[in-house]
């Protein structure tokens, strides 16, 4: 735990950006990790991602669980993040508990939706190094019937502002802003001791984090408007799949 919080507090003061990827799969996780990358988040985003949902709400703890399983078998040196899912974090006891159990599959530090101040703390106090998240909620998404960027409204913005140090006064050892305004992330980051992680946020936080199919460009049905693939994985991968189909045909 000394360690991770270490990693941070230099990240922050020496302004050295983090960066970070998801990953659901010893393959990827890998790649991630021989490429250099610093951490490696085992995200309810594979609710979407790998289970094919329309959003992360039918991501359970179990389904987390094997996933940072599979993930840690292959990192030696980045830290693995795992989310808390929808339905993990209601109260105190089951936050923690929750916690407990991805620490024990393999997790180095847990993130978890919202400014839910009792929970992170008690968390913490438990041993397990959090990273929270404000902004945009994924998990919320049923209730907000949307996503939209957040802090558009001084009034949403000196919400975030607030909640960024009640997370950090809680104890979280970073703190993931996604689809905030950039001006409010920048203000965001300014203001707290904790680096900022940001995704959809604009280029001034102290780190960034994208899917990393988006990143790839591996599922061309579905592009985040802030994301620019660097690559264009999927076109390769299925004229493979084509080139097999037809070299079988002609045996």
């Amino acid at each position: 735990m000394a360690e991770i919080h270490e990693f941070f507090r230099n990240s922050k003061q020496s302004h050295q950006k983090i960066t970070s990827l998801t990953a659901y799969d010893y393959p990827t996780a890998r790649l991630l990790e021989e490429a250099g990358i610093e951490l490696v988040l085992v995200g309810d985003s594979l609710g979407m991602v790998v289970l094919g949902h329309p959003d992360t709400t039918q991501v359970t703890l179990d389904h987390i669980v094997h996933h940072v399983q599979a993930v840690r078998r292959a990192l030696s040196s980045s830290i693995l993040l795992a989310d808390l899912p929808i339905g993990t974090t209601d109260t105190v006891a089951q936050a923690v508990e929750s916690s407990l159990r991805l620490q024990a599959a393999g997790a180095d530090m847990i993130k978890l939706e919202g400014p839910l101040i009792s929970q992170i703390h008690a968390i913490v106090a438990a041993g397990i190094p959090v990273v929270a998240h404000l902004g945009m909620l994924c998990q919320r998404i049923l209730i907000e019937k949307k996503y939209e960027i957040k802090g558009k409204t001084p009034e949403q913005a000196e919400r975030l502002i607030q909640e960024a140090y009640a997370v950090q006064a809680a104890g979280a050892s970073a703190l993931v802003l996604e689809l905030v305004t950039p001006l409010v992330a920048e203000q965001i980051t300014r203001a707290v001791k904790i680096p900022t992680i940001g995704i959809g946020s604009g280029p001034h936080c102290d780190g960034q984090i994208l899917v990393v199919s988006d990143l790839v460009g591996l599922q061309p049905w579905f592009r985040p408007s802030f994301v620019i693939p660097k690559v264009d994985l999927a076109t390769p991968f299925q004229q493979a799949v084509r080139d097999y189909i037809e070299e079988t045909k002609n045996l």
